[in-house]
């Protein structure tokens, strides 16, 4: 059976910290899919099909990896592409404390699937996606934080 692991986020844009986590997740598992969550409450910055473009060009030599958009619960999802993995990206603490209560919620939701977090290179613990779309609305330079590919 295939080691199947979903990694759900928004990537609003996708940064080199998450670039960092799928780099170092994808030799754990033999697919790792990057699911855009689509979540009407909120208003991305970028559309999914852009954002799912971007991922595709970035990693578009290493065929383990996969990314799609998918609405509602992210178990139920991993219940549709079969995966038995949740990889959750942590900077801070504070991040340990909020991805932890969504584990928890999953894991009564869905017993089979396993929460995985790594932690984000001390390189890239500063960057998040919000911070980056701050610095694109007031029209600064985001070039040390986002992969070449991601171009708007």
């Amino acid at each position: 059976m295939q080691r199947i692991c979903l990694f759900p986020g928004t990537f609003d844009p996708i940064t080199l910290g998450h670039v960092d986590i799928i780099e170092r997740a994808v030799s754990l598992f033999d697919k790792l899919v990057i699911g855009i969550g689509i979540n009407s409450s909120k208003q991305p910055m970028f559309s999914v099909e852009q954002r799912i473009g971007w991922i595709k060009d970035i990693f578009k030599n290493d065929p383990r990896v996969e990314v799609a958009g998918y609405e509602g619960l992210t178990v139920k999802y991993c219940t549709e592409i079969n995966a038995k993995f949740i990889l959750r990206g942590i900077r801070y603490i504070s991040d340990f404390e909020y991805e932890k209560a969504i584990a928890d919620m999953n894991r009564m939701l869905a017993p089979d699937i396993e929460t995985i977090f790594l932690t984000c290179s001390p390189l890239y613990s500063t960057i998040s996606s919000t911070l980056v779309r701050d610095v694109i609305r007031n029209n600064g330079d985001v070039s040390m934080f986002v992969p070449k590919e991601v171009k708007f």
